[in-house]
């Protein structure tokens, strides 16, 4: 009886044993540490981002201190900055805009997702991701030749009449103010909660789908009550994604939003936003207070995105890794 001896060819040295000049001279070593820097350029520019924003709002943050963000005064000819009004309307415009926009996203993402056959869901998702791209400045344009003569004319006096009672709905009816600037921003954003939800929606494991249906389940109850909820928390990352460009957004609102620095109750007022007035004023900014004062509001605009963009990726993040984990058990 013969044995066959079989000889496994050993393996190579492992590329963390191998010295340091040989890892140079293939390449190796220098590869990371390019790619090292590239990637560390990231971080180094927000950091220089947040630190000259910083250091150009000092005059503000010691004169006002949290009074800077309490009060309504905006007078640069007496060096009187408040950035409630700014606070209140960037908040109400970006409100208005998720009223409108989250039923509307999410209700096409579940059907893009679950419904419609593949071959129309990727189509649908083709001219989605164009609308996202398109530049903000045309959906301001689209705002003032469409959006604002058709709430001039029809929408608002049509609010008035039927909920006049509300104080939401009160005032004259000018066309421009917090309700045309929060559906120009709805429009705006829907292509965001549509594109991010979809993918969260099919990430959920198909597992999930066909033990629903298995137990006499519809395709819409198998959706509704199982899909949707194993992607909430990625859904929310969605809204948290539109929420943060909704704030962000400058020259679309700069203009609908009316441009006038008050607070209001009615949703048809003028108003302002912090991205509106810093691009409407900062190069007319003549005193040094008068342009920290504006910079300071770019300081709180960019941590609030900062912050809202880092929630969302998270619960993205951890939507995809449940599924991911789910569909490998």
């Amino acid at each position: 009886m013969t044995s066959t001896t079989t000889t496994v060819p050993s393996a190579g040295p492992v590329a963390g044993s191998r010295s340091f000049l040989s890892r140079l001279r293939e390449g190796d070593e220098i590869a990371r540490v390019i790619t090292f820097l590239f990637a560390a350029s990231v971080v180094l520019v927000t950091l220089l981002l947040v630190f000259e924003l910083w250091q150009g709002s000092v005059l503000p943050r010691h004169k006002f201190g949290f009074n800077f963000f309490r009060t309504s005064v905006w007078d640069p000819i007496f060096d009187q900055f408040g950035a409630l009004p700014f606070i209140f309307g960037t908040t109400v415009t970006a409100g208005v805009a998720l009223l409108i926009a989250v039923p509307l996203g999410i209700g096409a993402a579940i059907f893009l997702a679950e419904l419609a056959p593949a071959r129309l869901s990727d189509t649908l998702e083709f001219f989605i991701d164009l609308l996202a791209a398109v530049p903000s400045v045309i959906y301001g344009l689209l705002g003032v030749f469409i959006v604002v003569p058709l709430m001039r004319e029809y929408i608002q006096p049509g609010l008035k009449n039927t909920l006049g009672f509300l104080p939401l709905f009160q005032g004259p009816a000018y066309g421009v103010g917090f309700l045309t600037a929060g559906v120009v921003l709805a429009i705006m954003v829907i292509p965001y909660i549509i594109s991010v939800s979809r993918e969260v929606l099919l990430s959920v494991p198909r597992d999930q789908r066909e033990a629903a249906l298995s137990l006499g389940a519809t395709r819409w109850e198998s959706t509704w009550k199982v899909v949707v909820p194993f992607a909430r928390t990625g859904i929310f990352g969605s809204i948290f994604l539109a929420l943060a460009r909704a704030l962000g957004e400058t020259m679309a609102v700069t203009m609908v939003i009316g441009n006038t620095p008050t607070i209001s109750a009615s949703l048809f007022s003028p108003g302002y936003s912090i991205a509106a007035v810093i691009a409407n004023e900062f190069t007319e900014a003549t005193g040094d207070l008068y342009l920290q004062s504006l910079i300071e509001l770019g300081l709180v605009l960019f941590l609030l995105t900062f912050i809202l963009n880092g929630l969302a990726r998270l619960l993205i993040l951890l939507t995809s890794q449940r599924g991911s984990e789910m569909s490998h058990v």
